[in-house]
């Protein structure tokens, strides 16, 4: 759900000595992890910026190639984008997306020529690229959910951690907020989206709780506010978690329209990627993760005819996506340096020569 951390240790706390291996590769390979890690930790910890998850997996996952066209979907911070650009050669370009404006003026760090930085959505990509006429890349990479700055900025509003204005928009330049939602939604409407966003069992119970503060003249228009409705209608929580946790995520998923943007792109990513193109997806909980698995499998296993049905097997439809590896998460390490990446779930797949 969170990407990043903005506080976290200046060094990791495995040394490479006490790895025990007779295999020097092996121990070359740690001592690579805790060096690359080390070195994400260093600079977030001087320029206060959010830890990139997965970063080094993530970058490998896409198999840079040096000449090549690639897309940071979700530049956040630039973690991701300033590794890919470390790899591509001066022919290769990266193009990045964020529709937060927070994100847009972090990108005006990065002077490279290679570099391009898009005010979008993730799901008007396909758009963007056609006016600028890139029609196929080598590879596209999701960095799903919310970053660390956002969630730690309280202005945003989308901590209860902070009482402050209820927002919870991504881009803030338009759309409805949080509290412009529950001040015109539905009990039942307002039930359903804290169900299947955010997987909450009291979601009626909080929906009637919510709908009875605003009939009775107090508009929730402020995250304690909410917070403090929702501890009231939610009986049993899971200790050590925030009662109102799994609605403001709910909420958020809500008013970004976070999975229906994930629905569109998916398509998307697979009419863009050429042939042997990489597409590296990091999601941070099980509705982003569902989606992104169910659409690599659909595409990687196209024989959809009914059983006995009469073709030859050249004749059967061939897969477009075929899935790279399992499912990689954060090491143990990551996991104790860095606690708000426990979540994250990194899938790749690769486009086939199948048009």
């Amino acid at each position: 759900m969170t990407k990043g951390v903005n506080s976290a240790p200046t060094k990791a706390s495995l040394s490479p000595n006490k790895v025990s291996t007779k295999d020097p590769s092996i121990l070359e390979k740690k001592q690579s992890e805790v060096s690359a890690l080390n070195s994400n930790l260093k600079e977030a910890s001087t320029t206060n910026a959010h830890i990139t998850v997965l970063l080094d997996e993530a970058v490998h996952a896409l198999a840079i190639k040096p000449e090549g066209v690639y897309i940071d979907a979700t530049f956040g911070r630039g973690g991701h984008s300033k590794k890919i650009l470390e790899k591509l050669g001066s022919k290769g370009q990266l193009i990045a997306f964020d529709r937060d404006l927070k994100a847009i003026e972090s990108s005006k760090g990065i002077n490279d020529v290679r570099f391009t930085m898009v005010h979008s959505h993730f799901a008007g990509m396909q758009a963007q690229l056609a006016e600028m006429g890139v029609l196929r890349v080598d590879g596209i990479l999701l960095d799903l959910g919310i970053s660390s700055p956002q969630i730690d900025e309280a202005s945003r509003g989308f901590s209860f951690r902070y009482d402050a204005p209820l927002d919870m928009r991504m881009d803030q330049s338009g759309g409805q907020t949080a509290a412009d939602f529950l001040a015109n939604t539905t009990e039942q409407i307002l039930a359903e989206v804290i169900k299947n966003y955010g997987e909450e069992r009291f979601a009626k119970q909080i929906a009637r709780a919510v709908i009875a503060e605003r009939n009775d003249g107090r508009a929730i228009t402020t995250t304690g506010q909410l917070a403090k409705v929702v501890a009231g209608a939610v009986t049993r929580f899971e200790p050590g978690q925030n009662p109102a946790t799994r609605t403001f995520q709910a909420l958020r998923i809500h008013v970004n329209q976070e999975l229906e943007e994930l629905a569109l792109i998916m398509p998307q990513c697979l009419a863009l990627l050429a042939p042997q193109g990489r597409l590296a997806v990091i999601s941070f909980h099980s509705l982003e993760d569902r989606i992104v698995k169910q659409f690599v499998r659909d595409q990687a296993n196209r024989d959809d005819l009914p059983a006995n049905f009469p073709v030859r097997a050249a004749e059967l439809p061939q897969p477009k996506l075929k899935g790279v590896g399992k499912a990689i998460k954060p090491s143990c390490q990551e996991v104790k340096s860095n606690p708000r990446s426990r979540s994250a779930v990194l899938r790749v797949a690769e486009r086939t020569s199948v048009a």
